[in-house]
């Protein structure tokens, strides 16, 4: 069973749509920590949905549609704490999943002590859950963050620690925590843009949410009692800094040098930009000359990634605006690009031709 903080469209056509795939398929517990209108529609239906698998895939397009039944309830922070509480001390219960977003990473002044009910931040809700299983005498769990940020799962066990100390906690449920409870550190890849404008099923299934075909879920372990292991989708490893490494220099560095590079032309959206010849040609350049010969030997299969890359920028059925990959361009590229031109200037002894004229 898995209790889930996060009840967006991303979860749902990802980690939801997995759960239900495993053999055996795992129960999931949704839980809504702002409004109540996305936990309320999921009841009424029972957590029933469909996700239609939409886009481009080895020189074909995808268009599948997939039924969703894993979802057995939703619970909302607000007014059902105490239900939540009581799944979390289940003792089916193996799994913590998050996707809070990156600013749920946080903890909140006002939790300056236990008592709250709920608390304010995620960690604290989490720690919360966490104190009442150890105290009904159950193991340990699965801490599973999705949050787009390097090494979540450490950051989000060194948060609950912190607001343990803030909450005066007893050192047996610390222990616990560091030595019972799995806190993984997990890379997550796949669009998920939401209720799709066509589709059969509109009419019929209010929860219904399109996702592409791509994705890949990279977890920090090796245990082979992973909730997800055996997955197609997820891959288990020591160490997932490589994947990160992989995703930051081929997708995003692949996005903002499009973005350099359509600066005040005629396209708006990465789809349009890639059906344009030159600009397909010269990404294709890029890629395959300097981003993917400057992480050979540091990762795994870049360029299939990238050849995967360009299959998801002609994604017919996604409009990914350029001004959106546009936000914070100078931050992204200092992470993205630069790093990229700095190692293919040290191992080639010259910069990169194409992207050493963009910023």
């Amino acid at each position: 069973m898995i209790l889930q903080f996060g009840a967006g469209n991303f979860l749902r056509g990802f980690a939801d749509l997995f759960a239900g795939e495993l053999t055996p398929p795992l129960d999931v517990t949704v839980i809504q920590s702002t409004g109540t209108e996305r936990a309320e529609a999921l009841n009424q239906a029972d957590g029933n949905y469909h996700v239609a698998i939409r886009g481009f895939r080895e020189g074909k397009t995808i268009d599948e549609t997939q039924h969703v039944t894993a979802i057995k309830q939703a619970l909302h922070a607000g007014t059902q704490w105490k239900e939540i509480q009581q799944v979390g001390v289940s003792p089916e219960l193996t799994t913590i999943i998050s996707n809070t977003t990156e600013a749920g990473l946080a903890l909140d002044e006002r939790d300056h002590s236990g008592e709250l009910s709920p608390p304010h931040s995620f960690p604290a809700k989490l720690l919360s859950v966490l104190r009442s299983r150890f105290e009904a005498g159950e193991k340990g769990l699965w801490i599973l963050p999705c949050e787009l940020i390097e090494s979540n799962g450490d950051r989000l066990r060194s948060l609950v620690l912190d607001q343990a100390k803030h909450w005066d906690i007893d050192e047996s449920l610390i222990t616990w925590l560091e030595a019972e409870c799995q806190w993984v550190n997990s890379l997550v890849d796949r669009i998920v843009p939401g209720k799709p404008d066509q589709h059969p099923l509109l009419k019929q299934d209010p929860l219904l949410i399109s996702a592409e075909p791509f994705a890949f879920w990279a977890v920090e372990t090796n245990d082979p009692k992973f909730p997800f292991a055996g997955h197609p989708a997820v891959v288990m490893s020591e160490d997932i800094q490589p994947y990160t490494l992989r995703k930051v220099r081929i997708l995003n560095g692949a996005h903002s040098a499009l973005v350099a590079k359509t600066r005040g032309t005629r396209f708006s959206t990465v789809r349009e930009a890639i059906e344009d010849s030159s600009i397909s040609e010269w990404l294709n350049r890029v890629l395959f000359e300097e981003i993917v010969p400057t992480i050979e030997g540091r990762c795994e299969n870049p360029e299939q990634f990238a050849r995967d890359t360009l299959d998801r920028f002609r994604n017919p059925f996604l409009n990914h605006e350029l001004s959106a990959i546009a936000l914070n361009h100078e931050a992204k590229w200092k992470v993205r690009i630069e790093p990229t031109i700095r190692e293919f200037e040290k191992r080639f002894g010259k910069p990169p031709p194409l992207l050493s004229t963009l910023s």
